[in-house]
């Protein structure tokens, strides 16, 4: 699976087989995680891998009751390390900076799971003093995400995107990026122009025909 695979194909998976997941998919998962940027490459994250059905039933209360939170085989809470943050950049480290680092690299860890035929789901709403309370976490590290974690028990169809031309603007907030249009022929061979971003989905499109599917990595061998 390429890059462009990856981002386009990814879903968040609600439902999840009864199967577990091998330590060692895990370990990928978190390897490149923190391949993920952080200001001042402080790499403020900590990860927390549950497995034990009674700390994820507390989680799913304390996640206002989301039924993946308890379903999937395990649930990779991602915390931010607040003290870290404000050492370095102060008090914008610890708002804003340390909130960045972990989404950045929660979204590694989401395509990366995927990647590697996983399905997962970013929770970000939950009760933080509950859930660090269930944790036994320190005062420094704050959770910001809940990913219910295992191999999908369906497929979810992709969500309707907003085109990047509306929401593109040059110079200043209102001048409109005209970015460049293609043309296509039209159903008597006239020209007819198209968004670039659709060009784009073209071009993915054949390029997933062309390619056999291909043996998902496994570490059976391992």
């Amino acid at each position: 699976m390429n890059i462009f695979d990856c981002i386009t194909t990814r879903r968040s998976v609600r439902k999840f087989q009864k199967k577990e997941v091998d330590d060692r998919l895990i370990g990928v998962m978190l390897h490149m995680a923190t391949h993920a940027p952080s200001a001042g490459n402080i790499q403020d994250w900590h990860f927390l891998i549950v497995r034990d059905e009674k700390v994820k039933e507390k989680l799913f209360t304390a996640a206002l009751h989301q039924p993946p939170l308890k379903e999937a085989p395990l649930v990779i809470v991602v915390c931010t390390d607040l003290e870290k943050a404000s050492l370095r950049f102060g008090k914008r480290g610890e708002t804003f900076y340390s909130v960045q680092d972990t989404a950045s690299a929660i979204t590694i860890l989401l395509l990366t799971a995927h990647a590697l035929g996983l399905g997962a789901l970013w929770v970000g709403s939950f009760d933080e003093e509950r859930v660090k309370d269930i944790l036994q976490l320190p005062e420094k590290l704050r959770p910001v995400a809940l990913i219910p974690v295992g191999y999908a028990a369906e497929k979810p169809e992709m969500s309707k995107r907003i085109p990047f031309e509306n929401l593109t603007w040059i110079e200043r907030f209102g001048k409109k990026y005209d970015m460049s249009y293609y043309f296509q022929p039209g159903p008597k061979g006239e020209a007819r122009m198209k968004p670039i971003g659709n060009r784009i989905e073209d071009i993915l499109k054949k390029y997933r025909e062309r390619i056999r599917e291909k043996k998902k990595l496994t570490f059976s061998e391992g």
